[in-house]
């Protein structure tokens, strides 16, 4: 009886220690010296990924990862997607990264105020992005920081940018004050182009959208520069002072040559921008020029405005600019 006693504690003995192996070598540090990357497709099994895991070295074997994972890891399925590993990740952690969805996020940034030609650019230069994509229409893309996984098309996520802008501008749209001129969404994200381009400071925003808003309800010309450059770079910058020639060209976005607002946006505008357009600034102004500080100064009368001018002139001339 001693002896089958002893054999039973040694037994035991083994089976805790086997026990100890096994979680060891599951919860434990895993292979790998550095971060590895692995890519799990779309419709990928476990065993699939486990081969991948062990050929990028992150398990020891692909067998076994297996074998722990159905025991020990739960029911829960991996998901596909591209997964940065960091160094010595265990294979518990592994699985939980997989399970969870936590792969690499890659992002792709829109500033206030880009021209779709520029969106076109950044998505086309975006690494791992798939497919191409045309120069969307101006003014129809959220800026923002958009992620997005390896194997993506550029036509996905150019839509997913897309339909934010159209769903932040219904919802801009019904919280609109009583003293926004624009009559429509697409009026507003025109307006909110021109607004987004004249300044960049946030706290002038609604006041410039004021002074827009006054001189389209007086039947005043806009006479915003940034809508004079639009038709020659398409957004980009002129690089030059604009021409006597090329505010007097009537294109359809030239502000100084026609009334009222131009054809179309001449960028993508922010959520700022769309919020200054949707609920201005209870200001009487109707002219504002540079103050020499980045910003602007605001005038309700013509007079005020040319001694502004004056005394803008005065600052550039004192910079050697005139």
């Amino acid at each position: 009886m001693r002896k089958l006693g002893c054999l039973g504690i040694v037994f035991a003995l083994v089976v805790v220690a086997a026990l100890f192996l096994v979680m060891q070598s599951w919860g434990g540090a895993g292979p790998a010296p550095k971060n590895v990357t692995v890519i799990v497709p779309k419709g990928a099994t476990l065993t699939a990924a486990a081969e991948k895991l062990e050929q990028a070295g992150a398990v020891h074997s692909a067998r076994r990862f297996v074998l722990f994972a159905k025991v020990l890891g739960g029911s829960e399925p991996i998901r596909a997607g591209e997964y940065r590993l960091p160094a010595h990740i265990g294979q518990s952690d592994i699985l939980k990264m997989m399970q969870g969805g936590r792969t690499l996020q890659r992002f792709v940034t829109i500033p206030e105020g880009l021209p779709s030609v520029l969106v076109q650019e950044r998505l086309m230069a975006a690494p791992e992005l798939t497919g191409k994509v045309a120069v969307p229409m101006e003014g129809t893309v959220l800026p923002d920081s958009y992620s997005y996984q390896r194997g993506d098309t550029r036509e996905e996520t150019l839509e997913r940018m897309q339909r934010a802008m159209r769903d932040y501008l219904a919802q801009a749209w019904k919280k609109r004050s009583p003293r926004t001129v624009v009559k429509t969404p697409r009026e507003a994200v025109i307006l909110a182009s021109i607004v987004e381009k004249e300044t960049a400071k946030p706290e002038e925003r609604r006041t410039i959208a004021a002074v827009y808003s006054n001189r389209l309800k007086q039947g005043m010309l806009l006479q915003a520069d940034p809508t004079v450059i639009y038709p020659i770079t398409k957004g980009k910058p002129l690089g030059r002072r604009i021409l006597r020639s090329e505010l007097e060209e009537d294109n359809g976005y030239n502000t100084y040559a026609s009334p009222g607002l131009p054809v179309g946006p001449i960028c993508n505008p922010g959520r700022a921008s769309i919020d200054a357009v949707l609920n201005p600034s209870d200001s009487q102004a109707l002219y504002f020029v540079a103050d020499g500080t980045g910003g602007h100064v605001f005038a309700n009368t013509l007079e005020q405005h040319n001694a502004n001018v004056r005394k803008w002139y005065a600052i550039r001339r004192a910079r050697g600019e005139m």
